[in-house]
């Protein structure tokens, strides 16, 4: 039960905090008159740029050591290669996630993988990692997404293609099909449980709402010049952070029917990550972070990658046209996978699905805090608790790291002269991460993108309903999403 705080007493509060505040925090770090810090603080920089990312790119690129700083946030941006290996490989213990990134995020993915360090998150490695890399569990992903995708997504989009409804009504957000179809295989998957938001009618999710608006203000924490702004809101109850408390009590009551469902299920002998967890941690509350966690990693970055690469895809059909012919040669005409051991034979797909990530990626950006002094390969000079983010969207953007022709879409980048896929550097390409904290779901997320794509380009035309020469709008959040959704139209492919 909520206690509501009188109005009076409220504004007396909130008046002498924001008067303190401005006094200590706010004050002294405006007195920093640099552009780029005056830009962040008078949003001057949304006169040109429609993203935040394509800012901190056009700085990032005109920076001689590609790495800028805004002081009034305490934070270094970089899309140095070298200060992306310094930071997430040699001297990784000096580069934790930080406690002021797990006080942000704490509401929302408590004591989850991606919001700690040390020993709790060697342990949620571990123990993921005992699965994940094992070949039967691969196979274990292939069925189940195959199953989604013949069962559930291709009735879907078929009965959109096939209406006979007017062109307005048979306009759909392919963004959010994505979201719910990676939100059921990550469920299955990790969960063992099959949730059925995917239907005919496509019902409005309540925690899929919830889930997507904890994204966003937990995000939104990280952009004020002090935590103490959320932390008042949060103490009084107050605008945005208490839209969060209302999100995260829906997305709380996901997560202990999930711990219920598998409870009665059995989890001794169950195939999923989830079971293996509940086999040796009896807390549901971090048996709840865990959940989040995965459903952020499965549903959010996967729906995001999906989005980003059939938005180019509908721009390129050189690229779709080559993918389909590659499918024919290796699967064979009108046949459909069988095996995981199949699409690792499909090299352009897998190129094409890297490329589409280099110029979008899942995770826009990713931060850490340093623990002691430190300096970057690059000369740059790090006080203890500055935060140090590096930016796979701008270092996909690099003429130095990529060539002249960076801002194409091009996945013969990709490949050898015999057509072989041949992956980059990491720490030039950090869109799984890399280092000691590279993504333990990597190739869990490229087989989804890859079978997703694959099914969908060899059965259906998708059209995009915006202007192809428009470029996406991000929301805030934790991923890239696209403000709008990814509105298309969908129709039968000609035979």
């Amino acid at each position: 039960m909520e206690v509501e705080v009188p109005w009076f007493f409220t504004c007396t509060v909130l008046v002498s905090l924001f008067y303190l505040f401005f006094r200590l925090v706010i004050k002294p770090k405006l007195w920093c008159n640099c552009e780029i810090c005056s830009a962040y603080l008078t949003l001057s920089w949304s006169k040109q740029f429609h993203n935040l990312c394509d800012w901190y790119t056009h700085l990032l690129k005109n920076s001689p050591s590609k790495t800028i700083h805004i002081h009034v946030l305490s934070s270094t941006i970089t899309a140095n290669p070298e200060n992306v290996e310094y930071m997430l490989k040699t001297n990784f213990h000096n580069f934790p996630k930080g406690k002021p990134f797990s006080m942000i995020l704490g509401d929302f993915l408590g004591r989850g993988i991606f919001n700690v360090d040390g020993d709790p998150w060697m342990f949620q490695k571990n123990m993921a990692s005992l699965e994940l890399g094992k070949l039967p569990i691969r196979c274990y992903a292939f069925d189940i997404i195959n199953c989604e995708i013949k069962t559930r997504l291709i009735p879907l989009l078929s009965s959109f293609a096939q209406g006979k409804q007017v062109k307005e009504e048979r306009v759909l957000d392919l963004q959010e099909v994505f979201r719910r179809v990676s939100f059921e295989i990550i469920c299955w998957f990790s969960f063992g449980i099959d949730p059925r938001c995917l239907e005919l009618s496509l019902p409005m999710s309540k925690f899929s709402t919830a889930f997507d608006l904890a994204s966003k203000l937990s995000a939104e924490r990280a952009m004020n010049v002090s935590p103490l702004v959320w932390k008042i809101k949060r103490a009084l109850n107050l605008g945005s952070e208490k839209e969060l408390k209302r999100a995260i009590q829906i997305i709380d009551v996901l997560a202990k029917e999930v711990i219920r469902r598998r409870r009665k299920m059995g989890f001794s002998t169950g195939n999923d990550l989830l079971s293996r967890f509940m086999s040796t941690i009896n807390d549901e509350t971090y048996l709840r972070d865990i959940i989040i966690s995965f459903i952020l990693a499965g549903r959010d970055t996967v729906a995001s990658g999906l989005t980003s690469l059939f938005w180019l895809l509908a721009k390129h059909p050189n690229v779709v046209s080559a993918v389909k012919q590659e499918a024919d040669r290796v699967i064979g005409e009108n046949k459909d996978l069988t095996s995981y051991e199949q699409i690792k034979q499909l090299h352009y797909l897998q190129a094409t699905v890297y490329e589409s990530m280099r110029l979008y990626p899942p995770i826009q950006f990713d931060s850490k805090f340093c623990r002691d002094d430190d300096r970057l390969p690059d000369g740059s000079l790090l006080k203890r608790g500055t935060r140090v983010t590096y930016h796979p969207y701008a270092m996909g953007r690099m003429e130095e790291i990529w060539g002249t022709d960076c801002l194409e879409f091009k996945p013969e980048r990709w490949l050898e002269h015999d057509g072989v896929f041949s992956p980059e550097n990491p720490f030039k390409y950090p869109i799984f991460q890399a280092g000691f904290r590279i993504c333990l779901g990597k190739e869990m997320a490229l087989l989804e993108l890859k079978m997703v794509a694959l099914a969908l380009l060899r059965r259906l035309q998708i059209e995009l309903v915006t202007p192809p020469h428009r470029q996406p709008r991000f929301s805030p959040g934790l991923t890239a999403t696209f403000s709008g959704g990814l509105p298309v139209l969908v129709w039968p492919l000609e035979t």
